[in-house]
């Protein structure tokens, strides 16, 4: 008597740019897992690709107001989802989601439990940070404070790095990251952050990155320069 074959699992991919693109095309060429439809940031920015773009050319439903309260069937009381990932997703994810959700996870621009918050590399590189990283994390009702699932850290350098060059290095490790936690899911014990060691910032804290505001020392010195002459 043969085994049946297990269904492939449901997903959806919340996000924006590059890698979020490269991860709803991993899950959609794979034979475990079915990509029901991605909810993108909206509206998209323009310097990076368009994971709407994408979804349309490979037949993906798109969540068009690029919010999941939008998903179809979302609030009926049977609608579940086998895993939901975030890729730079712009919107604080709400409890009755998550809930809805047998795993939701989060890959976050830093190295958990320090540089909660927006603008991670901003800040390690504002900081002198000598090293960085990426983080995929369990979501929790709470700010990039979810049980970590996989990490990786990478040498920064402050003295010579833009924000640019370092975001383009973290797009990589992101990427090498997600490859090899993906066929170890169902091993993995996420492990709680050691809360003695978080940091956060959140925009309100923006006006003070300086230099390290924009992707470059020069665009951001031109916004302060923009600013003082409203």
């Amino acid at each position: 008597m043969s085994l049946q074959p297990s269904r492939p699992r449901s997903v959806i991919v919340l996000g924006k740019g590059t890698l979020a693109i490269r991860i709803a095309d991993w899950f959609h060429r794979s034979p475990d897992y079915h990509l029901t439809q991605v909810v993108p940031v909206v509206p998209e920015p323009t310097w990076t690709d368009s994971l709407t773009a994408w979804a349309h050319e490979h037949g993906v439903p798109v969540v068009s107001s690029g919010h999941y309260r939008d998903i179809e069937g979302v609030h009926d009381a049977s609608w579940r989802v086998d895993l939901a990932m975030s890729v730079f997703y712009g919107h604080i994810i709400r409890p009755w989601f998550i809930a809805k959700c047998e795993r939701i996870w989060n890959l976050h621009n830093g190295p958990l439990p320090r540089y909660r918050g927006v603008s991670p590399i901003n800040w390690a590189l504002k900081n002198g940070e000598q090293k960085h990283g990426v983080t995929i994390h369990e979501i929790t009702p709470g700010i990039d404070d979810g049980p970590i699932i996989a990490q990786v850290e990478y040498s920064i350098y402050p003295e010579f790095d833009e924000v640019q060059d370092v975001y383009a290095r973290a797009l990589e490790y992101g990427w090498t990251l997600f490859q090899q936690t993906m066929p170890l899911a169902d091993r993995i014990t996420p492990r709680p952050q050691d809360e003695s060691l978080a940091t956060y910032y959140s925009r309100e804290h923006d006006a003070l990155l300086g230099d390290r505001r924009d992707f470059t020392r020069a665009a951001s010195e031109s916004q302060v320069a923009a600013s003082d002459h409203r």
